[in-house]
Parts: structure tokens; sequence; C-alpha cells
């Protein structure tokens, strides 16, 4: 019984990415001592205040970084849907109840999660290494990619890249996951 409670609110963390940020990527200067806070969600890229991606592009603008266009990012398509399958998924498993579903729904959602970081990973390095030669200023040898995860310092600014709400609920689901399939291969049923 434990363990389908564990799943159905491993479902439940999870429906909480269509509403709250999975990412945040901060930048912290001199000039903006508060930082500016880019939030990234499972379908779009928005920010702690009106005009936070507008400030961001404007910022990547002077060292030629591409502009971030969500429309352009396919993933931010595509990822409700994946999001919404490990939530049914995570259901059927309740219902089902054996573990060899409950253990194919927690590889998966690790699989699904370090392609999503290798994913993230790749758009930073784009991002911060494929920089316009006729930027407004240049830094011969430097990248600007944040870090995937902590904090660096770029220039004079500190960029912080953490998960939010949204990311932490997809971590405690990913615990449930692992803890209701651990217990269902500690026990002989199922």
């Amino acid at each position: 019984m434990f363990r389908r409670i564990k799943f159905i609110l491993a479902g439940a963390l999870l429906s909480l990415l269509f509403i709250l940020p999975l990412w945040r990527i901060s930048l912290i200067a001199p000039q903006y001592p508060n930082g500016v806070h880019m939030w990234i969600y499972i379908n779009k890229i928005g920010g702690s205040e009106p005009g936070t991606l507008q400030n961001i592009n404007i910022l990547n603008h002077y060292i030629g970084m591409k502009y971030i266009e969500p429309d352009s990012i396919p993933e931010l398509q595509y990822f409700p849907y994946i999001v919404g399958f490990f939530i049914v998924f995570a259901l059927i498993a309740a219902f089902i109840n054996k573990k060899w579903v409950y253990f194919t729904w927690t590889a998966l959602l690790i699989i699904g999660c370090v392609l999503a970081m290798y994913d993230f990973y790749l758009w930073e390095y784009d991002y911060g290494h494929n920089l316009d030669p006729n930027a407004i200023m240049k830094f011969e040898g430097e990248s600007f990619q944040p870090p995937l995860f902590g904090s660096k310092k770029l220039l004079n600014f500190i960029a912080k890249s953490y998960p939010h709400w949204g990311g932490y609920g997809l971590i405690m689901a990913l615990v449930l996951g692992i803890w209701g399939t651990y217990s269902s291969f500690k026990r002989k049923e199922a």
C-alpha cells in the first residue's frame, strides 16, 4: 500500500512542473545587486520580474551571445508531453503494483533526467561558446557558459544555476520512485 502512495505522490510532484519553474539561473553583479533571475519552466522561460528575459538578452548581446528565444527551443514544446507521460505512468504503476513496473518507471525517469541535464549542458555550451565575432565587447579566449549546477564568475557577474521549486519536486518524485522501487524488491510479493 505504501509503495502505491509513493508513486501517486511522485506523479503529483511531477505535476507541479506545469506551474512551477524547473530551473533558475541568476546573474548577480554590482549593477544588479538583487540579481537578474531567469526561470526555466518545462514549456517557457520567464523570470522573477516582467522583462527578465529581455534584460538577459540585452546583456548577452554585448558579449555576442545569441538571443534566448523560447519559441526556437524545441524542448519547450515536447517536455510537457514527456512529463505528462511520467505522471500517467506513475499512476499506472501504483495501480498495477508490480515491482517490474516500479523499476521501469524509476529507471526511465533517471535516464530522462540524465538526458535532460546533458541537453541543458549542450544548450548552455552553445550559448556560451558560439559568440558573434562582431559583438560590441570582445574577450579573447573567454567563454560565457553558465554553470550546469553551482556558481561561476563571468566577468563582473556571478552566475548561479540551481533547481527551482519544480526541480525540487522532480527530485522528490525521483527519491520516492527509488524508495518505492527499493521497497518493492525488498519484499517477496509483486
